[in-house]
């Protein structure tokens, strides 16, 4: 049989059964690589720049591996996208007899017994009954189940909390749903398949279950292959931690009084404790001192407000469970909601506790809810025992996974430092297809006009772009402040993060051919926009993680007791892996062209910056607002020489 680089190559069989395959050395040499690793049993992380293809570069040797093979993506969006687009291509191409499924943790599935259940509860909105009665009708017409299906309805609707299970409120096998039921239909089939497809939440979920002895939710497999890997230590220390939220309250007291009406309903006024919860949980939401964002919970040690109501909400969890005791024996879904007080009460007596010293213990306050952490400092020493555990091979890519040429931090986050790594470049030619301009004489990010001064640079920078352009900004503040700025003084159209869904508005951009499109974070990765519609990536500021996170400032004074320098051991290089992000927005195709700006002056004025430019592909750079006109005038020529040859 072909080695995975010969399928890989100028007459392999992707090429022969994929319209449009190009060869690409960087792709046929890390598909040996995930070869290698499968075959020896053993981890590599391998970096692949944008447009090595590394989803076929882990895929062909992964099909042709004959072992059960589990991949993780970074989102759901993700996830949907290898399994229904990339998989049927490569697994047609080499004609294997693979079998796949695609396995989502438990709250993507609808559950028939919520559904039954939400329809006899209370609602806040005509809207809210109305999309009831639409996931009831697909209800009728699904067989995954897969609430992504129903797309006439976001995933963040608050209609699916109330027809989606948790660990929490799951009935197990006691359901009168069980055979039918769709997440265990879903895992059946992972445990048949050959490849499982899954997310990195889902993925750490059984590592955490494995950890506190409860078993598993994945079935075993031979290896693992880790994708968008770059996520991972983020998503891993949620899941080797402890919170809770005020809407698993909410959710209970909801569900409770819910279960009582569909089982029992015996006129007593149930509806009095479930609503006395309910009102303790919001009275603490409002006793913070802190309105909106993160903070560290010993700032909130002194609230006399805050203790109060955490008593309130601490005897109303105590009253509920009492009442609740008698009526359990007669209804499975009340003893259901018995078990998740009792848990939920322990949760929050931990949570609203004191901490460990090798705990994060802060808060998050939302626009009507709150979340409370306990944070590990590392999980390097966690991971490693699950891996240990598994015994199976582990691949971890991503385009952005090292800061140059090293991948310490990585491999210091999750304790790899014995794993082989390897890297491999772009194969785009950035050098021709991009400019990198950095605009002079701009204040420092801490100026309180810096906001109105990189909106002053960037305007002429888009008028020469003909719109065609990302703004990124390391902060909601500024995104808010600059859409502000920018109304109705452009002559195109203006996309701002928070007025719509984040994928109708890539979508109108992708339409438009000619829109500004004002976003945050989650524009900074995970975006494909190919072709003409993105012509110019602006950058306001270097990526560094505000220091004002409480879970950043708990890592900071760890690592200052350990003898360490906080800035360049963590702060710099994950700002480093950031901004790569936001740059592999830019070029996402042979074909694309188009100028990066990057506002802050700390990039050529501090002796850091040179982390950051050591870490990108290496562009004409340029400090010359004239050379952006003069480079789009010379990809014209060089595109019509091309289409002349």
């Amino acid at each position: 049989m072909n080695t995975p680089s010969e399928i890989l190559g100028r007459d392999g069989l992707l090429a022969k059964h994929v319209a449009g395959f190009a060869p690409r050395p960087e792709q046929q040499a890390m598909a040996d690589a995930v070869a290698q690793t499968l075959d020896n049993n053993s981890i590599l992380i391998a970096e692949a720049g944008t447009g090595t293809g590394k989803t076929f570069a882990y895929l062909v040797p992964a099909l042709l591996s004959g072992q059960k093979v589990i991949i993780s993506t970074g989102t759901k969006n993700l996830q949907d996208q290898l399994y229904h687009r990339d998989l049927p291509v490569v697994r047609k191409a080499l004609e294997v007899p693979v079998s796949v499924a695609l396995l989502k943790g438990r709250n993507n599935y609808l559950c028939l017994h919520r559904l039954d259940v939400a329809e006899e509860g209370r609602y806040s909105s005509r809207e809210m009954a109305k999309n009831l009665q639409m996931v009831r009708s697909w209800s009728l017409q699904t067989s995954s189940g897969d609430i992504a299906e129903l797309s006439a309805l976001s995933e963040t609707d608050p209609i699916w909390p109330r027809v989606t299970s948790g660990s929490d409120n799951c009935l197990g096998s006691e359901c009168g749903y069980y055979e039918k039921c769709y997440l265990m239909e879903a895992r059946r089939q992972a445990q048949a398949a050959d490849v499982v497809v899954v997310n990195h939440h889902l993925l750490l979920a059984d590592m955490a279950l494995r950890e506190g002895g409860f078993g598993e939710l994945l079935p075993a497999a031979n290896a693992f292959i880790i994708d968008e890997a770059h996520q991972l230590p983020d998503v891993a220390s949620g899941f080797f931690g402890m919170s809770m939220s005020s809407q698993q309250l909410m959710e209970l007291a909801r569900d409770a009084e819910a279960e009582y009406i569909t089982d029992i309903n015996e006129g007593r006024d149930f509806s009095t404790l479930t609503d006395a919860l309910q009102t303790a949980v919001q009275d603490m939401r409002l006793a913070f001192e802190l309105k909106s964002g993160r903070g560290v919970w010993r700032d909130e040690a002194a609230n006399k407000e805050l203790l109060s109501s955490i008593d309130k909400v601490k005897a109303a969890l105590e009253k509920l469970q009492s009442t609740l005791k008698p009526l359990a024996e007669r209804s499975k879904g009340l003893d259901n909601c018995l078990r998740r007080s009792s848990e939920l009460e322990q949760a929050f007596k931990l949570l609203t506790g004191d901490s460990a010293d090798d705990q994060i213990h802060w808060y998050e306050i939302h626009k009507r809810s709150f979340s409370i952490y306990l944070t590990p400092l590392s999980i390097a020493d966690s991971f490693q025992a699950r891996l240990a555990e598994i015994n199976a091979a582990w691949i971890f890519t991503s385009a952005t996974l090292a800061v140059g040429t090293h991948f310490d931090l990585f491999q210091q986050q999750l304790g790899l430092t014995e794993a082989e790594t390897a890297q491999w470049d772009s194969p785009f030619d950035y050098y021709h297809q991009s400019l990198f301009y950095v605009p002079r004489d701009l204040p420092l990010p801490n100026d309180r006009d810096y906001t109105r001064a990189v909106i002053d640079c960037a305007r002429p920078v888009i008028e020469n772009c003909g719109g065609r352009t990302f703004l990124l900004f390391t902060s909601h503040r500024a995104l808010r402040e600059a859409a502000e700025l920018l109304e109705d003084k452009i002559a195109f159209p203006l996309l701002v993060q928070g007025d719509e869904p984040r994928d109708i508005l890539l979508e109108k951009f992708r339409k438009l051919g000619n829109a500004v499109l004002l976003g945050t974070s989650s524009f900074w990765e995970g975006v494909d926009v190919r072709g003409d519609a993105l012509s110019c990536v602006i950058i306001d500021k270097l990526p560094f993680a505000s220091p004002g996170d409480p879970v950043l400032q708990g890592r900071i004074e760890a690592m200052r007791k350990q003898g360490k320098n906080p800035f360049m051991d963590f702060q710099l290089p994950n700002a480093a892996i950031a901004l790569k992000q936001g740059v592999g927005r830019l070029i996402r195709d042979v074909n694309d062209h188009g100028v990066l700006m990057i506002c802050d002056p700390r990039l050529l004025d501090k002796p850091y910056g040179k982390v950051f430019l050591d870490s990108l592909p290496k562009m004409a750079r340029s400090r010359e607002p004239n050379d952006i006109a003069r480079f789009f005038d010379y990809v014209d020529k060089r595109t019509a020489a091309a289409g002349g040859v």
